[in-house]
């Protein structure tokens, strides 16, 4: 337990207003966009985030395809509310899509999609690549987050989340992992996407909302150039 770290506040939901315009840059800044390291065929799998579903990451997906990425989403079962559920959703996804590519895979997750990506990468390190996250909580899971005082209400023990989730996290992943967080997120605590325990993780602090997160043309740039620094990955037999 970090004792200085509070959920956001819903009053600063109104904030996230911001992050819609975020897609008029995009697509402004789409002409520069596309002209980052080409993907040539390596598979990306992008992960939504809480209660979302593929159709949240559509842009994403559509962008890392113009580069020249075999691109996946979690499929139409993605906005199920269950992390249990929705893990074994993206290792079942993560594995059928290595082996079909018979190449590791990288791992994008917004928010929710960050953790489960983590924990997929913590569980089959042999067929990820690399991890990226978007204002992602690896501290507390929820109880840093504006759903925290929803949760508190309807009996949902917190801290027991978050003991489990700091239990993990004493297993440091070896995949690589950059982490993008934003001090304007209003839904998940900055402080809380920061990973202090492990060794092979880049954190970048960008200027947008968590909303913004995934329409950023900053957020894109920075997933393109890792993608690209990204390595060719290892082929499966």
């Amino acid at each position: 337990m970090i004792e200085s770290l509070q959920p956001p506040s819903r009053s600063g939901l109104v904030r996230e207003a911001r992050g819609l315009i975020e897609l008029p840059r995009l697509l402004l800044r789409m002409p520069t966009l596309a002209r980052q390291p080409r993907g040539c065929g390596k598979p990306v799998l992008v992960l939504p985030g809480y209660g979302a579903g593929n159709a949240s990451t559509i842009v994403l997906q559509i962008y890392l395809r113009l580069l020249g990425y075999q691109v996946r989403g979690l499929g139409r079962s993605g906005n199920s509310r269950e992390v249990p559920e929705l893990l074994a959703r993206a290792l079942k996804r993560l594995i059928r899509f290595a082996r079909k590519a018979r190449q590791q895979v990288r791992l994008i997750g917004w928010s929710l999609g960050g953790y489960l990506a983590r924990e997929a990468a913590r569980e089959r390190p042999d067929l990820v690549q690399q991890v990226i996250t978007l204002g992602t909580p690896v501290v507390g899971g929820p109880k840093y987050t504006v759903v925290a005082h929803t949760l508190l209400r309807r009996g949902v023990d917190m801290d027991a989340i978050e003991a489990q989730i700091e239990s993990r996290n004493r297993v440091s992943l070896t995949t690589p992992v950059t982490a993008i967080y934003s001090r304007a997120d209003a839904v998940v605590a900055w402080e809380a996407c920061l990973d202090r325990h492990g060794f092979n993780v880049e954190h970048i602090e960008v200027g947008t909302t968590h909303l913004g997160l995934g329409f950023s043309p900053e957020v894109y740039r920075i997933i393109a150039q890792r993608l690209g620094n990204g390595g060719a990955g290892s082929h499966l037999s």
